[in-house]
């Protein structure tokens, strides 16, 4: 009895720690983007900057938004939960890649530098993966504590979205595999092009980090339109907009997204494989 006690709060222990640490990081990281930005405005206050979102890039990142506030308001007014299928999957891959493809071009006929306006070039493949793979872990330990604090609301197994059962209920191997593409490739690339990169970036310059990082969160956890998994997307889209603020790379973040979406197939998909 004494070393399961002990052996609890060892655990305990440790548990605080692994969060402590994680919130010492991304504060540390929000520290640093606030010393960062004062420095560039002091060090070249008249110097051209690079071309980037104007009125054009707010109107559709508007219109956007727009359809998505209006996908999510249709979702939480459904009578009967959803059911996906195969057809769903592919339309809503093809459905994004349009998307993706849409906004890329409206850029480029703009003329904004999407490379350098992304930070797609900024840092080396090495470099991306090991500062997504450290930061990913930092935020773990805060998602574990939304994820928590929701369990506690809507029971343990309530965080599951629809992909995760769809996956377990697949029958074929194509249908796993697509399931996997989508989830680990397909969705981190899209999502963090259009999350983090245009609606961000649109709202940053406009209404600054603060404003945009808290709205962009939110806004990526009531996409998803799946209520219990709602706070712990928030925190994940919180770590994933610092991370892209702090590294000046989207592809930090959708590095961090690609990891973290692989795990989630493990540790949801495949819980006996977790505990053995």
């Amino acid at each position: 009895m004494f070393a399961s006690a002990f052996s609890s709060a060892v655990g305990s222990i440790f548990i605080a720690l692994f969060v402590i640490a994680g919130l010492a990081i991304y504060t540390t990281l929000i520290r640093q983007i606030g010393v960062r930005k004062t420095a560039t405005i002091e060090a070249v206050p008249g110097a051209p900057v690079p071309r980037t979102f104007g009125l054009p890039e707010a109107l559709l990142a508007s219109a956007l938004i727009l359809f998505l506030l209006l996908n999510i308001v249709v979702s939480f007014e459904r009578t009967s939960p959803a059911h996906l299928s195969p057809q769903d999957l592919r339309a809503n891959f093809l459905f994004t890649l349009f998307v993706v493809f849409f906004i890329a071009a409206f850029l480029k006929l703009r003329g904004i530098d999407i490379d350098t306006l992304g930070g797609f070039s900024k840092s080396s493949l090495k470099r991306t993966i090991s500062t997504a793979v450290v930061l990913l872990l930092a935020a773990a330990p805060l998602i574990g504590v939304a994820e928590a604090v929701t369990q506690t609301f809507f029971g343990g197994e309530s965080s599951k979205q629809e992909i995760v059962d769809f996956f377990n209920n697949s029958q074929t191997i194509e249908q796993r595999v697509t399931i996997i593409v989508l989830a680990v490739v397909v969705a981190p690339i899209s999502e963090e092009f259009i999350f983090r990169f245009f609606i961000y970036g649109v709202l940053r310059r406009y209404f600054g980090v603060v404003v945009a990082l808290f709205f962009n969160a939110l806004l990526f956890g009531a996409a998803h339109t799946h209520l219990p998994s709602a706070l712990p997307l928030f925190v994940l889209g919180a770590c994933f907009t610092l991370a892209y603020e702090w590294s000046g790379s989207i592809l930090v973040s959708m590095a961090m997204h690609a990891l973290f979406n692989g795990g989630q197939l493990i540790f949801l998909a495949f819980p006996e494989l977790v505990q053995q």
